[in-house]
Formats: C-alpha cells, structure tokens, sequence
C-alpha cells in the first residue's frame, strides 16, 4: 500500500530533483548537459556512459524498492511502526519513499538533522537523543507554535536535562507541551536504573512545558560487534524497557515504547510487543535495513539468523571505482578509499568488474587488503584480466560511514542505467 506524501514534502522534493550537481559534487560535476536528477532520470543513461568522475557510489533500485516492501510488510505483520533512522542517509528523498511505504516518522539524532528533515517539510520527527541545545530548544519551540501540525519528541534521562527544555521553553513558549520519552540505556546514554527512570518521568511531568509520551532504549548500544552480541542480553535489555513502559503506560493521553537498530530488530518487536497494555505504540528505529550490506548486517541480521518470517533484505549500495594501477601481477590499486568507504566495520568487498571494452570479469578470490585515503589494495589471482582505466564494483560494510561521504548518489536499475539521484545532508 503507497501512502501520499505531505503536500509541502511533495513540493520540496520537486524543487531538489531540479537542483544541477555542481562542479564541486565528487562523481557527478563533470557531467552534462543536464546534470540534475530530473535530467539524468529522462535520459537514463548507462553508468558507463554518463560521464562520471570515479569513483562514484550508487544505489540499486530493485534492492531498495525490494527492502522497503519487505520491511513495510514485516512491521505490519507485526503490529509496529517504523520511524527509520534518518542519520543513515541524511536524504529527503529516501526518508520519504519511507513514509510513502508507510512509516510512521523519520527518527534523526541531533537537533541540526532535525532542522535538515524540517526544511523538506517532514511532518513527524523523532530526536532519538538528548537535546540540552539552548539555540535548538529556542528554534524547535518556534517550529512548534508555527505550525500545529509539527509532530516532534525528543529524549530525556536527567533531571538536568528536563530542567534545560523547561527553562528555555517557558522563555519561548511553543504554544503546546513538548512530548519527552525517558531512555534507558546501557554504555552510552540513558538512565541506568528503574528508579532514575521514574524520577526523570515526574520531574519531566510536574513541568508546564513537557508531557511524558513514552520510554526509549537501544540495544546496539550494549557494546561490540552486532555479529558478536549475544542475543539474551538484548533481550533482557528489551524485557526491562517492556516491564518500565506497563508501569509507566499511564502517564499520558499517547504512550510509545521504541527500541530497534538493524541488527536484532527481531528480538525487540517480540519482547515489546509481548503482552502489551491497550493504546501502547512499539516503534521500531532501524535505519540500515533500506540499504543493508555485504558486511555486518549481511551477516548479522534476523533473516541470516534463520528468523522466521524476517524480512528478506539485499544490499543496495555499490561503489564503483577505475583500477589506477597494476604494479605486481597479483595486486590491483583502484581509485577509492577512506573518504569514499566505510572501513570501521570491515573492508570493501570486490564483487566484480568491467573491462573499458565492456567484457564482464570475476573476482573470485579477490580481497580488499588495505584501504589510503584515495587508494584501495587489492589482491588478485595474477591471471585476472584487468588493466588500468577498468571498473571494479565494491560492496560495502556499515552503509551509514559510507553514505557519509557523498552528496550525490545515482540509482541504479538493473541493467546499470541511472534512473535517478539522491542527495544527501549530513
């Protein structure tokens, strides 16, 4: 089922898809005549013949249209919402194919990505974190009065904390109540006791400027690897954010409990969900499952688990970079790095290349041993049959470090035709 888009997202939208890369856009400022999406959309021109400056980044469309399905279907099925982690992409366009697919908002992670969504008309926002900003309060609470149909909640796990919104909010008043969710967490923010919790919660409601909508957690936060993590620590960590959200289910006319990265969003929607009181919202954060990967989550999420009934997700992010140079039989330098890839969870892995004359090569055996700044190392069977100016296609691990890096991002259909572009705000 396709949901319309707001009206004002809509309009704003329509304006990007005409905005023209310019010269300074990494992979697409040499391109011409008609640079901007809308043109290259009409066009549909094959990668290899756009004109782009390698290395470039791209998305796979039946990859993402395939992961949106499968997660919409998943959450349904399940009775949660979605409001996907914003951060991933920092991209208008994608966060709204997300609400088209039907999510409930878009989460985001500082009040200055907030402020990026907003400016594209986002109707819902959820600010997964803390906001002790004075200067973000201030704006937000003008967001507020000046438009009654701005949904927005924010975190709070601190007396502190409620004290800093309440005293800049009854400076500039919004017009309304702030909805805060107390979070519980562990390594990183969030009360750390039960009790904490509930006294945050009566602090944030003897206010006059906030209401206490619901609690928060997030499991990633437990430490190490997602593919090392133990699968009974996330669960225990959900059961007490289950058992503290009951206790707390009173305290408002709406209450939310949300939790939910790309890892074990399984666990998190069969502890939340498990017997919940009436009127009770589970919504899930998971952000990486639009794009997934040829790394951890490949490895890592429900469906590679055997889950059943996961969704079942396929990488969509490939980085294309040329092969610069050849200087051992056994070892290829291709034009990409660290500031083109992540490599905090793993090297890129090559998937495969395009000879200058258009011939496919395998790449079995070959390995990304080691990423410069603007050179990856890989090694190759000697007898590989590739040479300076080809094509090597790279997947990625952790697509939030890679998204990071570019601004502009083709999409790609299968037959390797640029069908269209995002853009990307971080």
């Amino acid at each position: 089922m396709t949901h319309p888009l707001p009206p004002l997202v809509a309009e704003r939208l329509a304006a990007l898809r005409e905005r023209p890369a310019e010269p300074t856009d990494k992979g697409l400022g040499l391109l011409a005549p008609d640079p901007s999406p809308a043109g290259l959309a009409g066009t549909a021109p094959a990668l290899y013949a756009a004109g782009f400056s390698y290395p470039v980044l791209t998305l796979r469309e039946p990859a993402l249209a395939g992961n949106l399905a499968a997660m919409a279907a998943y959450c349904a099925a399940a009775g949660v919402e979605l409001a996907p982690h914003g951060k991933t992409a920092m991209s208008p366009e994608l966060a709204a194919r997300q609400l088209t697919s039907g999510a409930w908002g878009i989460t985001v992670a500082t009040i200055g990505q907030l402020r990026a969504y907003r400016a594209f008309g986002f109707p819902r926002l959820l600010l997964a974190n803390e906001l002790v900003d004075e200067a973000g309060i201030a704006w937000l609470a003008g967001e507020l009065a000046a438009d009654p149909g701005f949904a927005v909640y924010c975190y709070v796990d601190s007396t502190d904390g409620v004290a800093i919104l309440d005293r800049v909010l009854t400076a500039r008043p919004a017009g309304r109540r702030l909805p805060v969710l107390v979070e519980i967490g562990l390594g990183r923010t969030g009360c750390r006791t039960d009790d904490q919790a509930l006294a945050v919660a009566k602090a944030a409601a003897a206010t006059g400027t906030l209401t206490v909508a619901g609690v928060a957690g997030y499991e990633g936060s437990l430490g190490g690897d997602p593919r090392e993590q133990a699968p009974g620590l996330v669960t225990s960590f959900c059961r007490r954010l289950a058992n503290l959200a009951r206790t707390m289910a009173d305290a408002g006319p709406e209450f939310i409990v949300t939790a939910g990265g790309s890892v074990y969003f399984d666990v998190v929607t069969r502890e939340l969900t498990a017997g919940r009181p009436a009127g009770m919202t589970v919504i899930l954060r998971s952000g990486g499952y639009l794009f997934h990967d040829h790394g951890i989550y490949q490895a890592a999420t429900p469906a590679a688990r055997g889950v059943a009934g996961a969704p079942a997700l396929r990488p969509a992010l490939e980085l294309w970079a040329q092969v610069l140079s050849r200087p051992e039989p056994g070892l290829v330098l291709l034009g990409a790095g660290r500031r083109d890839a992540g490599f905090d969870a793993g090297l890129p892995v090559p998937l495969r290349a395009r000879r200058r004359d258009g011939e496919a090569v395998r790449l079995a055996g070959a390995t990304v041993t080691g990423l410069n700044d603007q050179h990856a190392y890989l090694r190759l069977d000697p007898d590989t049959a590739l040479a300076p100016g080809d094509l090597v296609c790279l997947g990625i691990s952790h697509p939030c470090t890679t998204l990071d890096k570019w601004r502009l991002i083709p999409v790609l259909d299968e037959q390797d035709r640029v069908i269209d572009v995002v853009h990307t705000f971080f």
